[in-house]
């Protein structure tokens, strides 16, 4: 009995050593957990143009647009055109019934018949002073009261003529009668407006800029105009020196290139130039942070990160002005991790894929390993 107990007494002892054992066997072996090295994307600064524009209203006009008033005053009798007729230059538009060419007629008789006086008195005065009748002075007296004869019937005829002329108001340009005030028997002064004529050629449009934008124009600037999904271009021909008393603004004008179809009178949007720097240092915009209003990138230099203050210029939605901080041979990182710290490990992408490449080719990488651009930390 007692051997039996020994027995059954060494089973339970081993049994316990055994499960004592088994746990120091079954311990997980120390595992390598890999920290992969971020992979990043780099550029040198490039040099360029950033341009920024800002959005204003004009109006479109006719290159040309004359506002055709009469020279004398006087009755409308004839009409010759009506509102939306093409009319070249020279074209007779109205007859005005001017009173003044019945009076510049009488003057212009007159100063005929003194002409044809003095010229005869000089024909026989002419005879007396080669017979030698008559002194050489009062022979000059009658020559002098010729000439001023003459004279003085060339300023009536003249002024008879501009009568005849201004009794019939001509188009001053080739164009289209856009607007008519004229009605017969309606008696108009020198200031009234007959019609207004716009010129067959180009159009052209303006708008109103505050002083800051004004100064950011210059004569040649290219705009960029829209009206219902269609593009026109122009150049800025025009910019006020004083301010509009109506609206307070400058007044600017600009040809349009392709304007052909745009009604004169509308409304179009124009993207004008408002700032601009050539030749500059830029980045994408979107590798520019902040902190508190300083600006700061990341750059790479062997595999370390670096945060460099820089100034910046204007920008776009693409690309901004780097006035200083960095010079063109630096390595700037352009993509985003969280692990982006002064000091931190980065490696370049080209690297990374060249290495992956050699791997590809030679190298037999084991199951559960990492790749080059990475280290081990070792976890118990």
């Amino acid at each position: 009995m007692k051997k039996r107990t020994k027995i059954i007494t060494g089973v339970v002892i081993a049994g316990i050593l055994a499960a004592a054992a088994v746990p120091r066997f079954l311990k997980p072996a120390e595992v390598a957990e890999q920290v992969t090295i971020p992979v990043v994307k780099a550029e040198t600064p490039q040099t360029g143009t950033i341009t920024l524009s800002k959005e204003v209203i004009g109006t479109v006009e006719p290159s040309d647009i004359i506002y055709v008033m009469p020279k004398v005053a006087g009755e409308i009798l004839e009409i010759y055109v009506n509102p939306g007729d093409v009319v070249e230059a020279g074209q007779p538009l109205c007859r005005i019934d001017n009173k003044q060419i019945d009076s510049s007629k009488i003057s212009m008789d007159a100063a005929k018949v003194a002409l044809d006086t003095a010229n005869a008195n000089l024909a026989r005065m002419q005879v007396l002073y080669d017979s030698g009748d008559i002194s050489a002075q009062s022979f000059e007296q009658v020559q002098t009261s010729a000439q001023s004869a003459k004279l003085q019937y060339d300023g009536a005829k003249l002024a008879y003529d501009l009568q005849v002329e201004y009794s019939t108001v001509t188009a001053p340009i080739a164009g289209k009668i856009e607007s008519s005030t004229m009605a017969l028997h309606n008696t108009v002064a020198q200031s009234s407006q007959l019609c207004v004529i716009t010129g067959e050629g180009g159009k052209k449009v303006t708008f109103s800029v505050a002083d800051s934008l004004r100064n950011a124009l210059s004569l040649g600037d290219e705009i960029v105009m829209e009206k219902q999904g269609t593009e026109y271009t122009g150049t800025v021909t025009e910019i006020g020196s004083m301010v509009n008393p109506q609206t307070g603004l400058f007044d600017i004008e600009a040809s349009v290139d392709n304007g052909g179809t745009l009604a004169p009178g509308v409304k179009i949007q124009l993207s004008v130039v408002s700032d601009k720097s050539e030749n500059v240092m830029t980045l994408p915009v979107d590798c520019v942070y902040y902190d508190g209003g300083d600006a700061y990138v990341y750059t790479y230099e062997n595999g370390t990160v670096h945060k460099v203050p820089v100034e910046v210029g204007i920008y776009d939605s693409e690309r901004a002005e780097i006035v200083s901080g960095i010079s063109e041979d630096n390595l700037v990182i352009t993509t985003w991790t969280s692990e982006l710290t002064e000091g931190a490990l980065v490696t370049l992408q080209e690297a990374a894929a060249e290495a992956k490449t050699e791997t590809a080719e030679g190298e037999t990488a084991e199951a559960g390993t990492t790749a080059p651009a990475s280290i081990a930390k070792i976890t118990l």
